[in-house]
This record gives C-alpha cells, sequence and structure tokens, in this order.
C-alpha cells in the first residue's frame, strides 16, 4: 500500500517489511527509528493537504507494545 505522500511511499514499504518480518519472529522491536521517521513524514502530509484528524484513532509504537 502506497503512503498518503508519495515521497514517503519508499520508507513506508521499508518499514512495513521491518516489521512484517521482526513481527513473524516475534522478538523485540529493532526497528522504532524507522517507523518514527515514516511517522514524522506521513504527519508532514497530513498537514499539507489539511486533512482532518480531530477524532480518529492511530497505531503507534510505544517501546516494546503496538497501539
Amino acid at each position: 500500500m502506497n503512503s498518503v505522500r508519495e515521497a514517503c511511499t519508499d520508507m513506508k514499504r521499508e518499514y512495513d517489511q521491518c516489521f512484517n518480518c521482526w513481527f513473524a519472529e516475534n522478538s523485540g522491536d529493532p526497528h522504532t527509528d524507522l517507523f518514527k521517521h515514516c511517522q514524522v513524514c506521513v504527519q508532514k502530509a497530513i498537514k499539507e493537504k489539511e486533512i482532518p484528524i480531530a477524532g480518529l484513532e492511530f497505531m503507534g509504537h510505544v517501546k516494546g507494545k503496538l497501539l
């Protein structure tokens, strides 16, 4: 799946692949930095496109947990 911002798509795909490998192995999460970079990129796109996000639920990273 592509990112909401074209410039983020390659980074998102890299993160998705990294996360899927981690999830399949069910070990610690070494991908936090990559997730944060991807998250910042998407947040920038949300602001640029003025996408209303009030009241939406989000998934996010918290050390060792997926929200």
